[in-house]
């Protein structure tokens, strides 16, 4: 098997009157997501598969046209359901998002429990990897806490904001066979 990359969305425009998942990309956000098109491995990747969010989309799609990929989105991608509360300001936001790290088994404020977020993310990233040569690198593009989840699994550790990236736009490389392991890997993200 060879690997995978996994990359956030950069920068937003929030809108408290705009649903979170409809938030598209700033012209900051755009401007970043074009540097992945010249990271080391962008010329290798035969596929982008996203969230369906948008400020996913647009991010997979600065990607996916320039290099001219392929580009498909997904359901399980999605960021942790957070609709219970909707637009949080930043810094209730961030205690939020901290508790919901700290105590994955509950909900926290009607939130997406995190194990469950992460078993989607897991089991969709390998449901779709089922269906991709093995010798082609997949770009997946998605959110900050969902991509935590999936690091935690692959490097074996608990649930952890520990783990999480430091500033949206960052990115993780990993292999493909590592889903199926038990052992833990050291990851860290890479911001663009």
């Amino acid at each position: 098997m060879t690997w995978c990359a996994y990359l956030t969305h950069p920068e937003v425009l929030i809108d408290p009157d705009v649903p979170v998942p409809e938030w598209g990309l700033s012209d900051t956000g755009r401007e970043r997501a074009a540097k992945a098109t010249v990271l080391p491995f962008a010329k290798d990747i035969r596929q982008v598969i996203s969230s369906a969010e948008k400020k996913a989309l647009d991010t997979a799609q600065v990607f996916s046209g320039r290099l001219r990929v392929f580009q498909r989105s997904l359901p399980f991608l999605h960021e942790n359901d957070r609709s219970a509360t909707g637009f949080l300001p930043p810094e209730e936001f961030e205690q939020t998002a901290d508790l919901f790290f700290a105590d994955p088994h509950h909900s926290v404020r009607g939130w997406e429990r995190a194990i469950d977020a992460q078993d989607r993310i897991v089991n969709g990233v390998k449901s779709a990897l089922r269906h991709i040569p093995e010798e082609d690198p997949v770009l997946f593009v998605g959110h900050g806490a969902v991509g935590t989840l999936l690091m935690c699994h692959l490097m074996a550790a608990p649930i952890s904001r520990h783990h999480d990236q430091r500033r949206c736009g960052s990115w993780y490389r990993f292999e493909k066979s590592w889903l199926m392991s038990q052992a833990g890997r050291n990851l860290a993200w890479t911001v663009l």
